[in-house]
Protein backbone atom coordinates (compact mmCIF):
# COMPACT_ATOMS: atom_id res chain seq x y z
CA UNK A 1 0.00 0.00 0.00
CA UNK A 2 0.90 3.67 -0.27
CA UNK A 3 0.96 4.96 3.31
CA UNK A 4 1.03 8.46 4.78
CA UNK A 5 1.84 9.22 8.43
CA UNK A 6 0.99 12.47 10.22
CA UNK A 7 3.07 12.81 13.40
CA UNK A 8 1.75 15.14 16.10
CA UNK A 9 3.22 16.27 19.41
CA UNK A 10 6.78 16.15 20.65
CA UNK A 11 9.97 14.80 19.09
CA UNK A 12 9.71 11.68 21.26
CA UNK A 13 6.53 10.94 19.33
CA UNK A 14 8.41 11.71 16.13
CA UNK A 15 10.94 8.96 16.86
CA UNK A 16 8.06 6.48 17.26
CA UNK A 17 6.65 7.69 13.94
CA UNK A 18 10.03 7.20 12.26
CA UNK A 19 10.16 3.63 13.57
CA UNK A 20 6.65 2.86 12.34
CA UNK A 21 7.54 4.17 8.89
CA UNK A 22 10.68 2.04 8.95
CA UNK A 23 8.65 -1.07 9.77
CA UNK A 24 6.15 -0.31 7.01
CA UNK A 25 8.88 0.27 4.43
CA UNK A 26 10.56 -2.99 5.45
CA UNK A 27 7.24 -4.76 4.88
CA UNK A 28 7.14 -3.46 1.31
CA UNK A 29 4.86 -0.44 1.65
CA UNK A 30 5.53 2.88 -0.06
CA UNK A 31 5.68 6.04 2.07
CA UNK A 32 3.68 8.97 0.69
CA UNK A 33 4.45 12.64 1.21
CA UNK A 34 0.86 13.73 0.57
CA UNK A 35 -2.23 12.20 2.23
CA UNK A 36 -4.15 12.63 -1.03
CA UNK A 37 -1.94 9.92 -2.55
CA UNK A 38 -2.29 7.44 0.29
CA UNK A 39 -4.28 4.24 0.52
CA UNK A 40 -3.53 4.01 4.22
CA UNK A 41 -3.27 6.98 6.60
CA UNK A 42 -1.80 6.94 10.12
CA UNK A 43 -2.17 9.71 12.68
CA UNK A 44 0.32 9.36 15.54
CA UNK A 45 -1.27 11.43 18.28
CA UNK A 46 -0.37 13.42 21.38
CA UNK A 47 -2.76 13.51 24.34
CA UNK A 48 -0.64 15.30 26.93
CA UNK A 49 -2.90 18.34 27.33
CA UNK A 50 -6.39 19.27 26.17
CA UNK A 51 -5.22 21.39 23.23
CA UNK A 52 -3.05 18.51 21.96
CA UNK A 53 -5.97 16.09 22.22
CA UNK A 54 -8.20 18.50 20.32
CA UNK A 55 -5.55 18.97 17.64
CA UNK A 56 -5.38 15.17 17.33
CA UNK A 57 -9.14 14.82 16.90
CA UNK A 58 -9.24 17.64 14.34
CA UNK A 59 -6.41 16.02 12.37
CA UNK A 60 -8.11 12.61 12.46
CA UNK A 61 -11.33 14.10 11.10
CA UNK A 62 -9.38 15.96 8.42
CA UNK A 63 -7.64 12.73 7.36
CA UNK A 64 -11.01 10.92 7.39
CA UNK A 65 -12.06 13.07 4.44
CA UNK A 66 -9.54 11.21 2.29
CA UNK A 67 -11.25 7.98 3.28
CA UNK A 68 -14.70 9.31 2.37
CA UNK A 69 -13.70 11.17 -0.80
CA UNK A 70 -10.22 10.04 -1.86
CA UNK A 71 -7.94 7.03 -2.19
CA UNK A 72 -7.67 6.12 1.48
CA UNK A 73 -8.99 2.66 2.41
CA UNK A 74 -7.70 2.43 5.95
CA UNK A 75 -7.31 5.05 8.71
CA UNK A 76 -5.18 4.15 11.75
CA UNK A 77 -4.76 6.18 14.94
CA UNK A 78 -1.77 5.51 17.19
CA UNK A 79 -0.14 6.92 20.29
CA UNK A 80 -1.20 8.86 23.34
CA UNK A 81 -4.79 9.74 22.40
CA UNK A 82 -6.09 6.15 22.33
CA UNK A 83 -3.82 5.28 25.28
CA UNK A 84 -5.37 8.03 27.39
CA UNK A 85 -9.01 7.74 26.37
CA UNK A 86 -9.00 3.96 25.98
CA UNK A 87 -12.05 2.30 24.43
CA UNK A 88 -13.91 5.61 24.30
CA UNK A 89 -11.79 6.42 21.25
CA UNK A 90 -13.60 3.87 19.08
CA UNK A 91 -17.04 5.15 20.02
CA UNK A 92 -16.14 8.79 19.44
CA UNK A 93 -14.29 8.22 16.15
CA UNK A 94 -16.08 5.55 14.10
CA UNK A 95 -14.17 6.71 11.00
CA UNK A 96 -11.04 5.01 12.33
CA UNK A 97 -10.30 1.40 11.40
CA UNK A 98 -7.91 0.63 14.26
CA UNK A 99 -6.45 2.30 17.35
CA UNK A 100 -3.00 1.40 18.67
CA UNK A 101 -1.92 2.63 22.10
CA UNK A 102 1.65 3.48 23.04
CA UNK A 103 2.32 -0.18 23.82
CA UNK A 104 1.16 -1.39 20.40
CA UNK A 105 3.38 0.42 17.91
CA UNK A 106 4.79 -2.96 16.90
CA UNK A 107 1.38 -3.87 15.42
CA UNK A 108 1.40 -1.07 12.85
CA UNK A 109 2.00 -3.39 9.88
CA UNK A 110 -0.90 -5.62 10.95
CA UNK A 111 -3.13 -2.57 11.28
CA UNK A 112 -2.24 -1.14 7.87
CA UNK A 113 -2.61 -4.52 6.17
CA UNK A 114 -6.07 -5.04 7.69
CA UNK A 115 -5.27 -7.97 9.96
CA UNK A 116 -6.98 -6.33 12.92
CA UNK A 117 -10.72 -6.30 13.50
CA UNK A 118 -12.32 -3.06 12.27
CA UNK A 119 -12.64 -0.57 15.11
CA UNK A 120 -10.30 -2.53 17.37
CA UNK A 121 -8.40 -0.70 20.10
CA UNK A 122 -5.14 -2.41 21.11
CA UNK A 123 -3.92 -1.20 24.50
CA UNK A 124 -1.22 -3.50 25.89
CA UNK A 125 0.81 -2.13 28.80
CA UNK A 126 3.41 0.34 27.46
CA UNK A 127 6.03 -1.34 29.67
CA UNK A 128 5.78 -4.49 27.54
CA UNK A 129 6.77 -2.83 24.26
CA UNK A 130 10.45 -3.52 23.48
CA UNK A 131 12.67 -0.45 23.52
CA UNK A 132 14.17 0.88 20.32
CA UNK A 133 17.62 -0.49 19.57
CA UNK A 134 20.47 0.41 17.23
CA UNK A 135 18.92 -1.98 14.68
CA UNK A 136 15.47 -0.39 14.72
CA UNK A 137 14.76 0.76 11.19
CA UNK A 138 13.70 4.41 11.01
CA UNK A 139 12.78 6.73 8.16
CA UNK A 140 14.10 10.13 9.22
CA UNK A 141 13.17 13.40 7.55
CA UNK A 142 14.98 15.78 9.90
CA UNK A 143 18.43 15.82 8.25
CA UNK A 144 20.96 17.08 9.27
CA UNK A 145 19.51 16.61 12.78
CA UNK A 146 18.67 13.21 14.30
CA UNK A 147 16.83 12.44 17.52
CA UNK A 148 18.12 9.60 19.65
CA UNK A 149 15.65 8.31 22.24
CA UNK A 150 17.68 6.76 25.05
CA UNK A 151 14.87 5.74 27.38
CA UNK A 152 11.14 5.37 27.71
CA UNK A 153 8.69 6.16 30.49
CA UNK A 154 9.00 8.06 33.74
CA UNK A 155 9.03 7.16 37.45
CA UNK A 156 8.09 10.62 38.72
CA UNK A 157 4.64 11.53 39.98
CA UNK A 158 4.09 15.19 39.12
CA UNK A 159 0.43 15.84 39.89
CA UNK A 160 -0.29 17.57 36.57
CA UNK A 161 1.32 14.96 34.31
CA UNK A 162 -0.23 11.94 32.59
CA UNK A 163 3.02 10.73 30.98
CA UNK A 164 3.75 7.84 33.41
CA UNK A 165 0.27 6.47 32.63
CA UNK A 166 0.73 6.87 28.88
CA UNK A 167 4.34 5.70 28.64
CA UNK A 168 4.88 3.41 31.63
CA UNK A 169 7.76 3.22 34.05
CA UNK A 170 11.32 4.34 33.34
CA UNK A 171 13.27 1.95 31.09
CA UNK A 172 16.75 2.86 29.83
CA UNK A 173 18.57 1.46 26.84
CA UNK A 174 22.04 -0.01 27.41
CA UNK A 175 24.77 2.61 26.86
CA UNK A 176 26.68 0.44 24.39
CA UNK A 177 23.56 0.15 22.21
CA UNK A 178 23.09 3.93 22.22
CA UNK A 179 26.77 4.50 21.46
CA UNK A 180 26.57 2.22 18.42
CA UNK A 181 23.45 3.99 17.17
CA UNK A 182 25.11 7.40 17.57
CA UNK A 183 28.10 6.23 15.55
CA UNK A 184 25.74 4.90 12.89
CA UNK A 185 23.86 8.20 12.67
CA UNK A 186 27.16 10.04 12.29
CA UNK A 187 28.18 7.60 9.57
CA UNK A 188 24.90 8.31 7.77
CA UNK A 189 25.80 12.01 7.63
CA UNK A 190 23.80 13.49 10.49
CA UNK A 191 25.63 16.41 12.11
CA UNK A 192 23.60 17.06 15.26
CA UNK A 193 22.23 14.33 17.52
CA UNK A 194 19.66 15.30 20.12
CA UNK A 195 19.44 12.99 23.14
CA UNK A 196 15.84 12.68 24.35
CA UNK A 197 13.65 10.81 26.82
CA UNK A 198 10.69 11.61 29.05
CA UNK A 199 13.08 12.54 31.90
CA UNK A 200 16.45 12.40 30.19
CA UNK A 201 18.58 13.21 33.23
CA UNK A 202 17.21 10.08 34.96
CA UNK A 203 18.78 7.95 32.25
CA UNK A 204 20.43 4.78 33.51
CA UNK A 205 19.26 4.64 37.13
CA UNK A 206 17.16 1.56 36.35
CA UNK A 207 19.90 -0.45 34.62
CA UNK A 208 21.38 -3.56 36.21
CA UNK A 209 24.70 -1.73 36.19
CA UNK A 210 23.48 1.81 36.96
CA UNK A 211 24.66 4.51 34.59
CA UNK A 212 23.88 8.20 34.15
CA UNK A 213 23.56 10.86 31.47
CA UNK A 214 27.07 12.20 32.06
CA UNK A 215 28.62 8.80 31.33
CA UNK A 216 26.40 8.35 28.27
CA UNK A 217 27.22 11.77 26.83
CA UNK A 218 30.92 11.03 27.13
CA UNK A 219 30.52 7.75 25.24
CA UNK A 220 28.50 9.18 22.36
CA UNK A 221 30.69 12.27 22.08
CA UNK A 222 33.76 10.08 21.62
CA UNK A 223 31.91 7.69 19.27
CA UNK A 224 30.84 10.49 16.89
CA UNK A 225 33.44 13.30 17.18
CA UNK A 226 32.24 15.07 14.01
CA UNK A 227 28.70 15.45 15.38
CA UNK A 228 27.51 17.86 17.98
CA UNK A 229 25.23 16.63 20.76
CA UNK A 230 22.67 18.18 23.05
CA UNK A 231 20.11 16.78 25.46
CA UNK A 232 16.54 17.90 26.11
CA UNK A 233 14.08 17.39 28.99
CA UNK A 234 16.31 17.52 32.05
CA UNK A 235 15.10 17.62 35.66
CA UNK A 236 16.53 20.11 38.19
CA UNK A 237 17.35 17.47 40.80
CA UNK A 238 19.66 15.54 38.44
CA UNK A 239 21.89 18.28 37.05
CA UNK A 240 24.98 17.20 38.97
CA UNK A 241 28.69 18.02 38.80
CA UNK A 242 29.42 14.95 36.69
CA UNK A 243 27.06 16.22 33.98
CA UNK A 244 28.64 19.69 34.07
CA UNK A 245 32.10 18.18 33.79
CA UNK A 246 31.05 16.00 30.83
CA UNK A 247 29.81 19.05 28.94
CA UNK A 248 33.01 20.96 29.67
CA UNK A 249 35.22 18.01 28.75
CA UNK A 250 33.81 17.49 25.24
CA UNK A 251 33.80 20.27 22.67
CA UNK A 252 31.05 18.55 20.67
CA UNK A 253 28.50 18.60 23.52
CA UNK A 254 26.51 21.82 23.37
CA UNK A 255 26.61 23.90 26.57
CA UNK A 256 22.83 23.95 26.44
CA UNK A 257 20.67 23.13 29.45
CA UNK A 258 16.99 22.39 28.87
CA UNK A 259 15.69 22.18 32.46
CA UNK A 260 11.92 22.64 32.86
CA UNK A 261 11.22 24.06 36.33
CA UNK A 262 7.41 24.46 35.91
CA UNK A 263 7.27 27.19 38.57
CA UNK A 264 9.33 29.06 41.17
CA UNK A 265 6.90 29.52 44.05
CA UNK A 266 7.53 26.86 46.71
CA UNK A 267 3.82 26.31 47.55
CA UNK A 268 2.97 25.77 43.88
CA UNK A 269 5.96 23.46 43.35
CA UNK A 270 4.90 21.41 46.37
CA UNK A 271 1.37 20.97 45.01
CA UNK A 272 2.88 19.99 41.68
CA UNK A 273 4.94 17.27 43.36
CA UNK A 274 8.16 18.75 42.07
CA UNK A 275 10.31 18.74 45.19
CA UNK A 276 12.39 21.93 44.74
CA UNK A 277 11.99 25.45 46.01
CA UNK A 278 12.98 28.86 44.68
CA UNK A 279 16.33 29.00 46.48
CA UNK A 280 17.37 25.56 45.26
CA UNK A 281 16.44 26.38 41.69
CA UNK A 282 18.28 29.70 41.72
CA UNK A 283 21.36 28.03 43.19
CA UNK A 284 21.22 25.40 40.43
CA UNK A 285 21.32 27.95 37.61
CA UNK A 286 24.08 29.89 39.35
CA UNK A 287 26.06 26.65 39.66
CA UNK A 288 25.56 25.85 35.96
CA UNK A 289 26.74 29.30 34.88
CA UNK A 290 29.74 29.17 37.19
CA UNK A 291 30.81 25.74 35.91
CA UNK A 292 29.91 26.35 32.23
CA UNK A 293 30.34 30.11 31.64
CA UNK A 294 28.92 30.07 28.09
CA UNK A 295 25.89 27.96 29.06
CA UNK A 296 22.54 28.63 27.41
CA UNK A 297 19.62 28.09 29.78
CA UNK A 298 16.19 27.02 28.62
CA UNK A 299 13.20 26.26 30.82
CA UNK A 300 9.47 25.63 30.66
CA UNK A 301 6.95 26.96 33.15
CA UNK A 302 3.26 26.49 33.82
CA UNK A 303 0.82 29.19 34.87
CA UNK A 304 -2.69 28.81 36.23
CA UNK A 305 -1.96 25.70 38.29
CA UNK A 306 -4.67 25.08 40.93
CA UNK A 307 -4.06 27.34 43.90
CA UNK A 308 -1.67 29.70 42.09
CA UNK A 309 -2.24 33.15 43.58
CA UNK A 310 -1.22 36.50 42.17
CA UNK A 311 1.58 36.51 44.74
CA UNK A 312 2.78 33.10 43.47
CA UNK A 313 2.76 34.38 39.92
CA UNK A 314 4.69 37.51 40.87
CA UNK A 315 7.33 35.29 42.50
CA UNK A 316 7.63 33.45 39.19
CA UNK A 317 8.03 36.75 37.33
CA UNK A 318 10.71 37.88 39.76
CA UNK A 319 12.52 34.56 39.42
CA UNK A 320 12.53 34.72 35.62
CA UNK A 321 13.92 38.28 35.79
CA UNK A 322 16.60 37.25 38.26
CA UNK A 323 17.81 34.18 36.34
CA UNK A 324 17.55 35.66 32.85
CA UNK A 325 16.89 32.51 30.85
CA UNK A 326 18.10 32.49 27.26
CA UNK A 327 14.93 30.68 26.22
CA UNK A 328 11.65 30.11 28.05
CA UNK A 329 8.37 28.51 27.08
CA UNK A 330 5.17 29.03 29.07
CA UNK A 331 1.91 27.15 28.89
CA UNK A 332 -1.40 27.26 30.70
CA UNK A 333 -2.31 24.43 33.08
CA UNK A 334 -4.58 21.93 31.33
CA UNK A 335 -7.08 20.25 33.63
CA UNK A 336 -8.55 16.75 33.26
CA UNK A 337 -10.32 14.45 35.68
CA UNK A 338 -7.67 11.73 35.30
CA UNK A 339 -4.99 13.98 36.86
CA UNK A 340 -4.30 14.17 40.62
CA UNK A 341 -4.16 17.97 40.30
CA UNK A 342 -7.80 17.96 39.19
CA UNK A 343 -8.81 17.39 42.81
CA UNK A 344 -6.80 20.30 44.22
CA UNK A 345 -8.70 23.40 45.40
CA UNK A 346 -8.41 26.88 43.96
CA UNK A 347 -8.65 26.30 40.22
CA UNK A 348 -7.64 29.38 38.24
CA UNK A 349 -9.89 30.67 35.46
CA UNK A 350 -8.69 30.26 31.89
CA UNK A 351 -8.86 34.02 31.32
CA UNK A 352 -6.58 34.75 34.29
CA UNK A 353 -4.17 31.96 33.36
CA UNK A 354 -3.88 33.14 29.76
CA UNK A 355 -3.27 36.72 30.90
CA UNK A 356 -0.47 35.48 33.18
CA UNK A 357 1.08 33.49 30.34
CA UNK A 358 1.01 36.55 28.08
CA UNK A 359 2.62 38.73 30.76
CA UNK A 360 5.33 36.16 31.33
CA UNK A 361 6.11 35.75 27.64
CA UNK A 362 6.24 39.53 27.21
CA UNK A 363 8.82 39.67 29.98
CA UNK A 364 10.82 36.83 28.40
CA UNK A 365 10.74 38.48 24.98
CA UNK A 366 12.58 41.46 26.45
CA UNK A 367 15.13 39.23 28.18
CA UNK A 368 15.73 37.20 25.02
CA UNK A 369 16.11 40.31 22.88
CA UNK A 370 18.70 41.80 25.24
CA UNK A 371 20.70 38.57 25.18
CA UNK A 372 20.53 38.27 21.39
CA UNK A 373 21.60 41.90 20.89
CA UNK A 374 24.77 41.13 22.88
CA UNK A 375 25.69 38.52 20.27
CA UNK A 376 25.91 41.12 17.49
CA UNK A 377 29.53 41.36 16.38
CA UNK A 378 30.46 37.90 17.70
CA UNK A 379 31.29 34.91 15.53
CA UNK A 380 29.51 31.62 16.17
CA UNK A 381 29.41 28.21 14.52
CA UNK A 382 26.09 27.55 12.78
CA UNK A 383 24.77 24.24 11.48
CA UNK A 384 23.25 25.01 8.07
CA UNK A 385 19.84 23.31 7.84
CA UNK A 386 17.61 24.83 5.19
CA UNK A 387 17.82 26.91 2.03
CA UNK A 388 15.31 29.76 2.18
CA UNK A 389 16.35 31.47 -1.07
CA UNK A 390 19.33 31.79 -3.40
CA UNK A 391 20.98 34.21 -0.99
CA UNK A 392 19.70 33.08 2.39
CA UNK A 393 19.94 29.87 4.40
CA UNK A 394 18.90 29.16 7.98
CA UNK A 395 20.51 27.13 10.71
CA UNK A 396 21.17 27.06 14.44
CA UNK A 397 23.98 27.83 16.83
CA UNK A 398 24.89 25.64 19.79
CA UNK A 399 22.61 27.93 21.83
CA UNK A 400 19.50 27.14 19.79
CA UNK A 401 17.71 23.78 19.95
CA UNK A 402 15.63 22.58 16.98
CA UNK A 403 11.90 23.28 16.94
CA UNK A 404 11.71 25.04 20.32
CA UNK A 405 14.13 27.97 19.94
CA UNK A 406 14.84 30.57 17.29
CA UNK A 407 16.97 30.23 14.18
CA UNK A 408 19.99 31.96 12.66
CA UNK A 409 19.54 33.39 9.17
CA UNK A 410 22.73 33.35 7.08
CA UNK A 411 22.79 35.98 4.35
CA UNK A 412 24.76 33.96 1.81
CA UNK A 413 24.31 31.21 -0.66
CA UNK A 414 24.38 28.65 -1.94
CA UNK A 415 25.51 26.76 1.17
CA UNK A 416 25.82 23.04 1.79
CA UNK A 417 23.09 21.67 4.03
CA UNK A 418 24.71 19.94 7.00
CA UNK A 419 27.91 21.97 7.09
CA UNK A 420 29.15 23.89 10.13
CA UNK A 421 29.86 27.49 9.17
CA UNK A 422 31.40 30.31 11.18
CA UNK A 423 28.94 33.20 11.05
CA UNK A 424 29.41 36.78 12.20
CA UNK A 425 26.19 37.97 13.82
CA UNK A 426 24.95 41.27 12.35
CA UNK A 427 21.36 41.48 13.60
CA UNK A 428 18.96 40.10 16.19
CA UNK A 429 15.30 39.96 17.16
CA UNK A 430 13.65 38.55 20.28
CA UNK A 431 14.21 34.97 19.17
CA UNK A 432 16.28 34.92 15.97
CA UNK A 433 19.76 35.92 14.85
CA UNK A 434 21.09 37.07 11.49
CA UNK A 435 24.59 37.06 10.12
CA UNK A 436 27.08 36.59 7.30
CA UNK A 437 29.89 34.08 6.79
CA UNK A 438 32.90 35.12 8.85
Amino acid sequence: MIVYLNSLGCVRNLVDSEAMLGALAAAGHTIAQDPADAEGIIVNTCGFIESASQEAVDTILEMARYKAEGNCRRLIVTGCLPERYRDDSAGELPEVDAFLGTGAYDRIVDAVEGRLETGSCLLPAPDLLPLHTRTTSRIQKTFPVAYLKVMEGCNRHCTYCIIPTLRGKLRSRPPEDIETEAAGLAGAGFREIVIIGQDTTSYGIDLEQPSDLAFLLGRVARAAPRCRFRFLYGHPDRIDDALLHAINDHDNICPYFDVPIQHASAPVLKRMGRGQDEKQLFALFERIRKAVPDAALRTTVMVGFPGETEADFNRLLDFVKAVGFDHLGAFVYSDADDLPSHHLPGHVSAAVAELRRDRLMELQAGISLAKNLKRIGTTVSVLVEEKESDDCCTGRTIYQAPEVDGITAILAGPLEIGQFLDVRITGATEYDLEGVPA
